[in-house]
């Protein structure tokens, strides 16, 4: 069937296609060749970033514009220091936007990637990668339980089932936020959720202290879905957006 329905399409399409699978067939070279190279290879891995990793749209997965990553980013570590713990949920191109930046830029290596696209331990490396399925929400690796300062989650779907069950896992993972400050005097605790618009209620349930921020998520494929990220904390990169009367 499949061979039928190839000669019944134009000469344009099938070049298309050919084409399309052709460059299907070199990434996944390249990919494979780059997870077998030694560690000692890891900075160009880094540098390489998402460039590696295209969208599954099957596992809904829509990557952050560089403009948004390297954003969200900045308020993960403005005001860090080295004890500073930090967890990325299911926001892979943000903890590659933390890779790109100079060493003196990340003043922490205790950042961890926890993702369901088990890929991402090419970027990440063992000791900083957590396979993680929100449907199992709190199964993970209990060293790292309660001892999260800052954490950024990005549910992949869109829906109550989904927000809420990773918000178990992102209880799980913070620390206290008992107004302990970095070396710098910045609040140690932050918490942020970037998901679409339509979750606000979901998100005032799950996540009570948090508030709709005035920053606007993008998309690099120009995902339609309106984006919001709500917060614990103000920072440089945004205020919480004015309540309307």
């Amino acid at each position: 069937m499949s061979d039928f329905n190839e000669l019944a399409l134009s000469a344009d399409t099938l070049a298309a296609l050919q084409e399309f699978r052709q460059e299907e067939e070199e990434h996944q070279k390249k990919f494979a060749q780059l997870y077998s190279q030694a560690d000692e290879d890891m900075k160009m891995k880094k540098e390489q970033g998402m460039n590696l990793f295209k969208e599954d749209w099957q596992l809904s997965q829509f990557w952050y514009s560089d403009k948004t990553a390297d954003l969200l980013a900045d308020a993960l570590l403005e005001g860090a220091d080295e004890n500073t713990v930090i967890a990325v949920v299911s926001a892979p191109s943000v903890y590659a936007a933390i890779q790109k930046k100079s060493e003196k830029d990340i003043p922490t290596k205790h950042i961890y990637l926890f993702e369901f696209d088990t890929r991402f331990e090419l970027l990440a490396g063992k000791d900083h990668f957590f396979f993680y399925d929100y449907n199992k929400p709190l199964e993970f690796d209990s060293s790292i339980k309660g001892k999260v300062d800052r954490l950024l989650i990005d549910p992949p779907f869109l829906n109550e089932d989904c927000q809420t069950k990773s918000s178990i896992t992102a209880r799980a993972l913070l620390a206290p936020s008992d107004g302990s400050k970095t070396e710098s005097g910045v609040l140690k605790h932050r918490l942020m959720s970037c998901t679409g618009e339509r979750m606000s209620k979901i998100i005032a349930n799950v996540y009570p202290e948090t508030k709709i921020t005035d920053f606007y998520p993008e998309h690099g494929n120009g995902l339609m879905n309106e984006f919001r990220c709500y917060a614990d904390f103000e920072c440089k990169q945004w205020k919480f957006q004015k309540e309307e009367n």
